[in-house]
């Protein structure tokens, strides 16, 4: 049967894929470990969440789950320059056979500052922590799978790679995973990528959301509020920017495409003219064009906003026989993350929705920013889901996790990822 005949008939091969695997004897081992664990897990999870983790500075993971991957056997452990811990999941390839590799990788990093306060407070099946959920829980979900697979005895026909990566969150980037893509030995390989971020059992995000991110700083000469009255004022300056900025995106309703200015700083007092002032950008958007559309907006309307400035200032310290010093603007990317979809035909989609099928679950396809925009936007069939369980408050100190139902997110990994391994060592068979 060629590749696409096998597209065609994919739903039911996939289904009874899944079916046959779901019956084995070691999957229900795996399955049953996984039942057992959940407040080992919790505690493990605890431990992991009062490490920090800012973007740039996760090596105290990194170690931290390096060491974890060779206590349950784990194989050619490696730290990467970047930061990222790989392991190879024990396999039973025969010695010269060439086949696909599946990936499944959850990111160590957090949004809270270095010195953030982490205390985590355990109460039965509910743990309280900054980054208990996000992504203590997929860090969690994906060594606890490693490990049922190996107290199980499964060793897939070709290479399953864990990796704990670096730099998801913020103005990491996604660094992490672009290492990755461009330095991994097995990165030519790569035909199924499954991110786990945070909780979840009936949700994957299979659309990138792109973005890109800016600072704007202008800077002028200051001087005092009022012998200096009339000199270009960096701030209202640029808040005129963000105004015409915003209207820019205004025209354009119809397209999910959003603007959003999150910080603005600048100044010394209620009395001086700034001599500076700064504000971070963000642009989100499902289509590549409507973000460079808009980072073409953002520069014209800096430059209009500015040179509107400097025409006044300039035409007042003519009329006061003044000096003129005009204001300067200088932009700076400070973020860029790709759009990307993942195909409804790809082996992927289909082994998810046959997996949803037997666990009867029903995914909730979603739009996200996650690790997988970078996969996705290179053709690699990639999606992000939910390692099970429950959470709430991220990207707050009030976040917590609940690891109640936790084995039925695992055991839909699982599955999915089970299922992708033989994928990718017998593409072609029905």
């Amino acid at each position: 049967m060629n590749r696409t005949e096998h597209m065609r008939h994919g739903t039911r091969s996939t289904f009874a894929r899944v079916t046959a695997l779901a019956e084995q004897r070691a999957v229900h081992e795996a399955f049953r470990w996984l039942h057992l664990q959940n407040q080992q897990l919790l505690r493990t999870q605890a431990e992991l969440v009062a490490i920090p983790a800012p973007p740039f500075a996760e090596s105290a993971r990194s170690a931290w789950i390096s060491e974890r991957f060779a206590a349950i056997g784990l194989e050619e452990i490696t730290t990467d320059e970047a930061g990222n811990v790989l392991a190879r999941f024990p396999s039973a390839i025969q010695a010269g056979r060439t086949a696909g590799t599946i990936l499944l990788s959850a990111h160590l990093d957090t949004v809270f500052p270095i010195e953030t306060p982490l205390q985590p407070v355990l109460r039965g099946d509910r743990l309280e922590a900054p980054g208990a959920c996000d992504n203590a829980a997929g860090v969690i979900g994906m060594l606890a799978l490693a490990q049922a697979m190996l107290v199980a005895g499964i060793k897939p026909a070709t290479d399953l790679w864990l990796v704990g990566n670096v730099g998801e969150e913020g103005e990491g980037d996604l660094r992490g995973v672009r290492h990755l893509y461009s330095h991994a030995p097995f990165r030519e390989h790569i035909v199924g990528h499954i991110v786990l971020d945070g909780a979840g059992a009936e949700s994957a995000v299979t659309q990138a959301l792109g973005s890109r991110r800016f600072q704007v700083r202008l800077t002028g000469p200051g001087g005092h509020s009022f012998t200096d009255a009339g000199t270009a004022n960096p701030i209202l300056a640029l808040s005129d920017a963000m105004m015409r900025l915003a209207a820019t995106v205004a025209e354009d309703e119809k397209t999910r495409t959003t603007f959003n200015v999150g910080t603005i700083s600048g100044g010394t007092s209620v009395n001086s003219i700034p001599e500076s002032a700064t504000a971070s950008v963000d642009f989100r958007s499902t289509e590549m064009t409507e973000l460079v559309r808009m980072e073409a907006a953002l520069h014209r309307a800096v430059e209009d906003a500015v040179e509107s400035a400097n025409i006044a200032a300039d035409a007042h310290a003519q009329r006061k026989n003044t000096s003129f010093e005009p204001l300067r603007a200088a932009i700076d990317k400070i973020g860029d993350r790709p759009t990307g979809r993942l195909p409804e035909s790809s082996a992927l989609q289909e082994t998810l929705r046959a997996v949803d099928r037997h666990l009867h679950l029903h995914t909730d396809l979603r739009l996200g920013s996650t690790d997988a925009n970078w996969p996705l936007s290179l053709g690699v069939p990639s999606l992000s889901m939910g390692a099970g369980g429950d959470g709430g408050a991220a990207h707050t100190r009030a976040e917590w996790y609940s690891g109640a139902n936790r084995t039925l997110g695992l055991k839909r990994v699982l599955l999915l990822v089970l299922a992708m391994l033989e994928e990718a060592a017998n593409p072609l068979e029905s």
